[in-house]
C-alpha cells in the first residue's frame, strides 16, 4: 500500500511562506518524531536520513497566497502542491495521512488526524522535511535583507522582530494579512 503522510510548518510567523512536505513512506527511519521535539541538529540529520530512503516533495503557499486566501487555505493549498507534485513523480497514493483537522483538496483517498505529527511516522517525516526546508529558507531570505533577522526567529513575532517591523516597516515577506504587520502600515 502506497501511504503518503503530509504536514505543513510556518502557520504562525508573520513572515515568510506555510511550507508543506509529502513523503512516501517506505518504512521505518530511525528516530523519526515530531519536528517539534527535536534539536535542530537532530532534524537535520533525519531529514537526510528521510531524504534518502523516501520520495518527496515540498509546497508552498506564498506570502501572496496567505494574503489572499488566509493562512488554513494557503496551508491546505501548500499540503496539496506537495501531494500532488510527489503523486505526479510516484504515481498515486493509497492513502494520504494529513497532520491536522482539515483534509486539501486531493483527488486521493485521505485520512486527517490531530496530532498525527506525533503519533504517524509518515507525517512526522513529512513535519521534519517542511521544518527543516522553511529553516533554510528564512536563513536565506535573512542573508537577503538582514534588516528583520529572519535567520534568528523565522519570522515569528519575537521582540527582535516586531522593533525591525516598527523600524523599518514591512517587507516583501511580510505577511500584510496579520495584524502586528497590518498595524505598522497604520491599516
Amino acid at each position: 500500500m502506497r501511504v503518503f503522510g503530509v504536514d505543513e510548518v510556518g502557520r504562525g510567523p508573520l513572515a515568510g511562506p506555510v511550507m508543506a512536505a509529502a513523503v512516501c513512506w517506505l518504512g521505518e527511519v530511525p528516530g523519526v518524531a515530531d519536528s517539534k521535539a527535536l534539536k535542530p541538529a537532530e532534524r537535520q540529520r533525519l531529514s537526510q536520513s528521510i531524504s534518502s530512503n523516501c520520495p518527496l516533495a515540498l509546497g508552498a503557499g506564498s506570502v501572496a497566497d496567505i494574503d489572499r486566501l488566509n493562512i488554513l487555505q494557503a496551508s491546505l493549498l501548500a499540503m496539496a502542491r506537495a501531494v500532488s507534485d510527489l503523486a505526479r513523480r510516484v504515481g498515486p497514493p493509497d492513502l494520504v495521512l494529513v497532520d491536522g483537522q482539515h483534509l486539501p483538496p486531493l483527488p486521493f483517498p485521505a485520512r486527517a488526524i490531530p496530532g498525527g505529527d506525533a503519533r504517524e511516522p509518515a507525517i512526522a517525516a513529512a513535519s521534519i522535511l517542511a521544518k527543516v526546508a522553511r529553516d533554510r529558507l528564512m536563513v536565506e531570505l535573512g542573508r537577503r535583507d538582514p534588516r528583520f533577522g529572519f535567520e534568528s526567529h523565522m519570522g515569528y513575532g519575537t521582540r527582535q522582530h516586531l522593533d525591525a517591523l516598527a523600524r523599518h516597516g514591512p517587507g516583501p515577506h511580510h505577511r500584510r494579512s496579520f495584524a502586528p504587520v497590518r498595524n505598522c502600515l497604520g491599516d
